[in-house]
């Protein structure tokens, strides 16, 4: 069985998942989507000379080192890599909505699942009026991962607010602005294999950043989230049916909001907050869905 991980090179999840997959069949083979060659000619994709409909299946573990809209032009080779007959997990077109933090978003509040307050625009106005409004924002960029590009908008300071706006919108024309929520410290990755529920859990601030992202700092616990919560998580990943994917929930005074569905989703949180080693189980999962023991 000849089963490949897209991923990055000495990236942790996707060395993981990569040697796990190697050891269960014999067959390692990490692939770098930079590499791949889409030949329009006889309609094939190569990765360094191999053709990859040869293979039994595909585990998209990352598609790039930052996300950005060329992720989605890869995602569409990776359909059509599918369309061959190549086992794909997760689905590349499911994925495709979720990438783009507005596509993510519009499905899930379709849908009734609870979000903070959040508004998209190009207008440097209405996004002032937003923040005044809120007192505190976070700006994010539709294409990112562990809070990087992110921005904290303040309304204290009106002159300094409108700077930071204008310095904002020059790199994200289209602006995601989100209310900045009072959060207890931590938030919540909900995680999701084959659509059953797997663990929690939590970045955890170091105090010093508003964020709980571990690239500001943060750490991981291991949590039993409430019945609430699992139900919410259950119905926010079912929307995009993957086979591996995480939900981000913030508890509030209100409740426990989402913030997004993860269309890839972390292992480290779940190897180092509640030692559940994803890439075994991810890969087992892979290999039964294949036919194999």
């Amino acid at each position: 069985m000849k089963i490949a991980v897209v991923g990055i090179e000495n990236g942790w999840s996707s060395m993981r998942l990569a040697d796990e997959v190697g050891r269960r069949t014999d067959f390692r083979l990490l692939v770098d989507l930079k590499d791949v060659v889409f030949d329009t000619a006889n309609m094939t994709l190569r990765h360094k000379g191999r053709d990859l409909a040869e293979l039994d299946g595909i585990i998209v573990k990352k598609i790039a080192e930052t996300y950005s809209p060329d992720c989605l032009d890869k995602l569409l080779l990776l359909h059509l890599l599918e369309q061959k007959g190549v086992r794909i997990f997760s689905k590349p077109m499911h994925m495709l909505s979720m990438l783009d933090r507005l596509a993510c978003t519009t499905t899930l509040l379709k849908s009734g699942i609870p979000m903070p307050e959040t508004i998209l625009t190009e207008n440097e106005d209405e996004a002032f009026a937003f923040v005044l409004s809120k007192g505190k924002a976070v700006a994010k960029p539709l294409f990112s991962t562990k809070s990087r590009g992110m921005r904290i908008f303040d309304s204290d300071d009106e002159t300094k607010l409108r700077l930071d706006i204008h310095a904002f919108c020059a790199g994200n024309p289209t602006m995601y602005i989100q209310k900045l929520i009072d959060i207890p410290g931590r938030d919540l990755g909900v995680t999701f294999l084959g659509g059953k529920y797997l663990a929690t859990y939590a970045r955890v601030k170091d105090g010093k950043s508003w964020s709980t992202s571990t690239s500001m700092g943060g750490r991981y616990e291991n949590v039993e989230p409430s019945k609430e919560i699992r139900a919410l998580s259950e119905k926010a990943q079912s929307l995009f049916d993957l086979d591996f994917t995480c939900v981000d929930v913030v508890e509030t005074g209100d409740g426990p909001m989402v913030f997004e569905v993860s269309a890839l989703g972390g292992f480290r949180g779940l190897q180092d907050g509640c030692n559940v080693d994803a890439a075994r189980l991810y890969a087992d999962y892979v290999i039964k869905k294949l036919g194999g023991k």
